[in-house]
Formats: C-alpha cells, structure tokens, sequence
C-alpha cells in the first residue's frame, strides 16, 4: 500500500486493516516529513557529543547557556485527575494477554511497551497497535491455547504507551524512500486511532518517552504534540508526557527536558538499568572505569544515589511526578525460599524510594502489586504524591554524577558467566519476537541485556583481572560464551546460534554499536 509517498513493505498482518488505514498512514508520514529531518539532525549531536566526550574535547555538565531555566521559578502543567496518583506502575509489552493482566492488575498505572520490552517484528508492532486501540474501548479480549479467556475488569489502569526512541526506525515503512522514524510511528498511530476517544473517555492520550539525550530532543517531541493535537483537532495539554531518565546526558538536563515540554509534561522517571548501560556505554573507553559484577550495582552506590535524589528534587520542585525504578524480580510458586528473599528485597527498594520522596514505582509483574502499593500507602496515605517533600537540602554536582566508582567491587566469573547467559538468552527470545523475558527469576528487556554486553566488553577490552586472578580476555570470554550457550541448549536451539554471534559482534570489536537492537534488528523475521 502506498499512500502519498508512503508505502508499506510489511506484510499483511493481523490488525493491518483497521491500523494501516489511508488517513493514518497519511497522517504519519506528514509527521516524518515535518520532524524527520530535525530527528536526524539531533542523532548526528549525539555522536559528534560522544566522540568530543571520548576524546576529552568535552566533559560532561550542567549547561551553562541553560542556567537561567534552571534559576527560574516555573512550574509543568497540573496532572490530569487520572494521572495524579500514580503509586504503583505496572509495565509490560503492548501485547493482549500481558496488557489484560497489568490493566487489570490493581496499579494506578500501565504503562504498555513498544520500546525494550517488545520485540519490533512486524506483527509484533501491528498487533500492539491494535491491541492499545481495542483496550482505549474496552474491547480487548485474549483467548489462550489452553482455552483460557481474559478480559479487562471494571477497575482498569490508567493506559500510558511507550513508543520507541529517537535512534530506531520502523524499516516495514517508507517515506519518500526511506524508512520511518520507529518513534514517530508509534506515537503518531497512537494518537491517530486512540487520542479523540481517550478524551470522550475522560482521559488523555498518555506517554512515557524513551531514551532522550537532551532538551532539544525534549523539544522535538513537544513539537510533534503541538502540531498532532492541531491537526487532530484535540486540545492543546491534551497529550501528557513521563520522561525516562534512562542517559546519564540526560541526567544533567532534567529542568531543561521538563521545562521544553512543560505543557506536556507528566514527569520524570528513574530508568535506572538504561541509565547504567548509559553511563557504561559512554565512558567505555576511560582507562580509569572499574566496574564490578552487575548485581553490585545497586541503587545504593553513590551515583545511583546521587542520579534519583537528583531527580525527587528537580521533579518536585516543578510540580511534576517523580517516578521510581523497576522491580523486576518475577515471583516462584516453585521456591517460596527464593521466593521470600526476593520480596524482601523488593520492599527495600521501594522503601528505600518511598523515604526519598518518590511519588510511585514500577514493578514488572502482577503479583508485586500488592507489596509496593503497601509500602507506597504506608508514606503517602489518602495523598495521591509527595509533592511536597521539596528535598531542598539535596546538591547534587557534575562530579557526583560522573563519579562510578563503586567501593569494593570485584568481577567474578560467575559475574562474567551470568552476563553472557542473560545476553544470549536474552537476544534469542528477541528474535523469536519475544522482548519481555524470564530469565533466573527476573524479567529481563533490552536494557538489562544492554548492560550485561556493555559490561562483557568492558571487561574484555580493559583486560580486567577476576577475583581469582585470571584476566579476562578474548581466549576467556570465548570459552565461558561456548560453556553457557551449551547450558542454554546449544546453537542448535532456538535462535540461540544466532544470539550468541550478534553478542560476539556486541563484544569482540574495538567500537560496539550504541545499542544491541541496531544489529539485531536485521536478523528479525
């Protein structure tokens, strides 16, 4: 189908009828003729600012031609009455089954992936997108193999998308011969089909928007919102944004991000695994980067730290939401042992981020529910946030930020052998279409496969000794990938020879790309 210099490559899918409509795909690439070009612009600053960054022309800092936006006294827009207690957030793939289940759920919100926890196959992408128009009307419905059915409840989630970042494209999709922004795409189907009706609805069209770099990228997505509701015919404010905090650039520009969509803006969140990989990926050629096994790097170690208090108090000093980080332990009816020490853990965390002043949290599975509503009950109440909880002695500088040292630390083979199992696992259940997956008790999306990549090759390149005195390099790393890929049940299985060569790609090369998903992406069915 081609429609005014678009034309869909894709194949006819599931859904294709009533999403790839004439109008909306009309609709989307005027979106990619008007932004497009501004959106390459903007990835071509991200590369000049890494490569100035690797080659120390440039440190990373709070801008100083945007201070006055910083010392300024302004405020986002009031939250829309569904978007304003926001305790607990359930995240998910925009897929039935998972979507019934978190709408369902009892979290005040659901945030419904088409970024990192979904895989981008073109019935995948098709799929999602009606399956968010059927759940805006009440409509969604899932029948199991099994011969289960599901069905959304009276009590539903408040429905937040996220489409994917500024650095993919949706290759099913041409626009004057070149491929789609994946971001443009998303949202602007989004908003097409679903932002008329959520206002009928007495909601909104609601965002959470992914992997930004800037303000200027901020700006970007303002822009599109301003012309969509024009050209929808919906209100100005109408569409509300939650920024993740997911780059460590971004963290230096949080006023900046929420004042750039201010009219737009939701809030901000502590995407903290994207934010690791972030920090890993852009200072991966520091000789002076130490960093230790993954399940160190908590949220206690002092940038962590110094990355959320930053942003309780940057959030609540303009009004906005400040929302915590992801529980991503999945629940084992199997081991109540393992069961139980999980929780436990669990409860700290949102503890840890209630006492901070965190407004909500996410969790990744149903069942966490009920213990982070509790523990965001016990400090909030009958209150719907924590606005009010300034944080005005928090001071955060550049160098607390840039500092990743983590006291203490060790890599220990089993550190290196459990990035190389989740990677590879991680990246065959990817091409198998599926972006959420359960791997030893966690739920695991692109972002904590970026960081166990980014970590391997860390490792690797900086020849970095074990805790038993071997050094990690490429004869070692070789021989632990061929031990757990024959764990995982060989190349022979599943797309798991294929996941295992991407990772090698990912790690034995002098310059990795920015994000596992560029190379993967190829190779989807």
């Amino acid at each position: 189908m081609a429609v005014f210099g678009a034309h869909v490559t894709g194949e006819t899918v599931p859904g294709s009828g009533r999403i790839l409509t004439r109008d909306a795909l009309a609709f989307v690439a005027d979106l990619q003729r008007r932004f497009g070009p501004l959106r390459e612009d903007l990835l071509q600053r991200r590369h000049e600012r890494d490569k100035a960054i690797r080659s120390g022309a440039r440190r990373l800092d709070f801008l100083p031609e945007t201070a006055e936006v910083r010392a300024a006294d302004w405020s986002v827009a009031p939250a829309p009455a569904d978007l304003d207690d926001r305790r607990v957030e359930i995240t998910g793939p925009a897929e039935p089954k998972m979507m019934i289940n978190a709408l369902n759920s009892g979290a005040r919100v659901f945030m419904a992936d088409l970024e990192d926890a979904l895989s981008p196959t073109w019935e995948n992408v098709v799929g999602g997108q009606a399956a968010l128009a059927d759940a805006v009307r009440g409509t969604l419905s899932f029948e199991s193999p099994e011969g289960k059915s599901y069905r959304l409840g009276e009590h539903l989630a408040t429905l937040l998308v996220r489409p994917r970042g500024w650095h993919l494209v949706e290759s099913h999709v041409m626009v004057d011969e070149r491929p789609i922004s994946a971001s443009l795409f998303d949202a602007g189907l989004y908003l097409f089909h679903n932002a008329a009706e959520r206002l009928s609805r007495g909601s909104g069209p609601y965002f959470y928007l992914a992997k930004l770099e800037s303000h200027h990228e901020a700006r970007l997505w303002n822009q599109v919102f301003v012309h969509a509701e024009e050209a929808l015919g919906i209100p100005r404010g109408s569409v509300r944004a939650t920024v993740l905090i997911e780059t460590i650039h971004a963290a230096f520009e949080m006023d900046e991000i929420l004042y750039e969509l201010r009219e737009h803006a939701a809030g901000l969140n502590a995407g903290r695994w994207d934010y690791l990989f972030s920090s890993i990926k852009t200072f991966r050629h520091r000789p002076d980067l130490d960093l230790p096994d993954r399940a160190q790097l908590t949220m206690t170690v002092p940038f962590m730290r110094a990355y959320t208090e930053l942003l309780v108090r940057t959030c609540h000093r303009r009004g906005a939401h400040a929302i915590g980080g992801m529980a991503a332990f999945i629940p084992s009816r199997r081991d109540p042992e393992v069961n139980a020490t999980a929780l436990a853990k669990v409860r700290d965390d949102k503890e840890r981020e209630s006492r901070d002043g965190f407004d909500g949290t996410w969790v990744a599975h149903p069942d966490l529910v009920p213990v982070a509503t509790e523990v965001f009950d016990g400090v909030l109440g009958s209150a719907p946030h924590q606005k009010q909880r300034l944080r005005e002695e928090v001071a955060v500088t550049a160098d607390e930020l840039l500092d990743l040292r983590v006291e203490g630390g060790r890599v220990t083979e089993a550190g290196v052998r459990g990035n190389v199992r989740v990677a590879i696992a991680y990246l065959d259940s990817w091409l198998r279409g599926n972006g959420a997956a359960a791997i030893d008790n966690l739920m695991e999306d692109a972002a904590t496969a970026e960081i166990a990549r980014s970590l391997l090759w860390l490792w690797r390149a900086q020849r970095t000794t074990l805790d038993d005195g071997r050094i990690i390099d490429d004869a070692l790393y070789r021989q632990l990938r061929e031990e757990e890929l024959a764990r995982l049940g060989g190349a022979g299985e599943g797309r798991l020879g294929e996941a295992a060569a991407v990772l090698d790609g990912l790690v034995l090369t002098d310059n990795p790309p920015d994000f596992l998903t560029l190379p993967a992406y190829s190779r989807l069915d």
